[in-house]
This record gives structure tokens, sequence and C-alpha cells, in this order.
């Protein structure tokens, strides 16, 4: 569990670099393409986290090893169709 709460941290962390960045990007203090290149970054990154910790929340759940799961890449991640 106390990779889970890690995870939870740095999502955390990730969310709040986002709401500093978008209120930049509103006052006009970085570069638009320079904001919009790291959001897109980021949105990223949260998508890797929240994927694994459903990951490892199911391998907990149906008796496997959470520490089997691992982190999936982008194409992976934003590629899910709901």
């Amino acid at each position: 569990m106390a990779e889970d709460v890690n995870i939870q941290e740095h999502i955390g962390s990730l969310i709040d670099e986002e709401h500093r960045l978008r209120t930049a990007l509103q006052q006009g203090s970085i570069t638009p393409d320079d904001g919009h290149r790291r959001l897109r970054s980021l949105e990223v990154e949260l998508d890797q986290c929240w994927d694994l910790l459903r990951q490892r929340r199911a391998k907990r759940e149906f008796g496997e090893n959470p520490e089997e799961a691992s982190v999936r890449s982008e194409k992976t991640v934003e590629g899910y169709v709901g």
C-alpha cells in the first residue's frame, strides 16, 4: 500500500503543477507554446499514474502481486476507448 500512497502523492503534485501552469498561461507569464507542451506532458504522466494505480488495485483485488504492475506507454494509456 505504501507504493499506492507514493503514486497518489505524485498525482497530487502533478495536479498542483497543472493548476500553476494554467494560471501562468492565463496571466501570460509563460508562452502558450511552452505552456501547452508542458500541459500535454502532464496529462500523459497523469494518465500513466492513474493507470498504474488502477493496475495495482486490480492485481491486489484478484490476489496477484501489485508490484508486478508497470507504467504503460503513452500510446497505450492515451489510446483507451471508453
